[in-house]
């Protein structure tokens, strides 16, 4: 099987199991503290990832690995989770699906400028269409209708950004499901602290059901997710890759519908498919990898 379709696949699997990440989230934050879900969320995979990496006797990364991983860390261990989660108190979750679509054109320009990765005018073209159709979304009277939660959301992106193409362009050397585990370790220390001064006073009154999330939030969108992606975007390219994600609002519709009982509207569905057309066009699009 070939390179880029293996790419695909592994793409599409990483996208599917973020897609949950934040319906699940905005349940959780009902009975958990923000920042206990989304650091905590963090502190169990990493757990999870430091048997695996003993078990397999994993070599320790080099000194210009470890200060990437590092990067890889603040960006999607700490920073995407954590801003996230303050975001889902006050923004609804297939909103916030739809914003989730800047980031595939964040991490197509982070990518191309650090890994050397060219894409034709149209590509970029549509990039900046999908981005314009999830701005015009979220903003249909203007930004003066922007949320405190919006200003979360597109700070996560950013820093998501980062931490994808590094974490992509790392996979090549050490393997997408080593990137996520080793960063998930690097970061480890300096979540025990904050996560331990944010649990629940009472751990019998949280629900069942928000302890599940957390556990997917911490074996799926924190370790598995990761490890589906990094290995998709080691395959098939950084920036070709990246736009796989603007199909994310389709299924994160669908779970937020399905799991929290909110509504989707026409306009919603309308938007939603025009951005994810604009990837279709893309993918058609030539793009070069050094």
């Amino acid at each position: 099987m070939k390179e880029s379709t293996l790419g695909l696949m592994a793409g599409f699997a990483g996208i599917t199991v973020f897609a949950f990440t934040l319906p699940v989230t905005r349940y959780a934050v009902a009975f958990l503290d923000p920042l206990f879900v989304g650091l905590g969320r963090s502190v169990l995979a990493a757990m999870i990832a430091g048997m695996a990496l003993w078990w397999l006797k994993v070599p320790l990364p080099t000194n210009a690995q470890f200060w990437q991983l590092l990067l890889v860390a603040l960006g999607v261990v700490i920073g995407f989770p954590l801003l996230t989660a303050h975001a889902m108190t006050t923004v609804p979750a297939v909103r916030g699906g739809v914003v989730v679509g800047i980031l595939p054109m964040a991490t197509a320009i982070t990518g191309s400028l650090l890994t050397g990765e060219k894409a034709s005018t149209g590509f970029w073209l549509t990039a900046v269409a999908g981005c314009l159709f999830v701005l015009r979304f979220m903003h249909p009277d203007g930004f003066q209708a922007m949320q405190t939660g919006d200003v979360f959301l597109l700070c996560a992106i950013m820093v998501a950004a980062l931490g994808y193409a590094l974490g992509g362009r790392l996979s090549i050397e050490m393997g997408g499901w080593q990137v996520i585990c080793w960063a998930l370790l690097i970061a480890c220390p300096l979540l025990l602290i904050p996560v331990s001064l944010h649990a629940p006073e009472s751990f019998r009154e949280v629900p069942v059901e928000a302890w599940l999330c957390l556990i997917y939030l911490a074996i799926g969108s924190q370790l598995l997710g990761f490890a589906f992606w990094y290995r998709a975007l080691a395959l098939g390219g950084i920036v070709r890759i990246s736009q796989i994600q603007l199909i994310q609002p389709f299924i994160t519709f669908m779970a937020a519908t399905l799991l929290l009982g909110e509504r989707l509207d026409g306009r919603s569905l309308v938007y939603a498919l025009l951005v994810v057309g604009t990837v279709a066009i893309g993918r058609l699009m030539p793009v070069s990898r050094s």
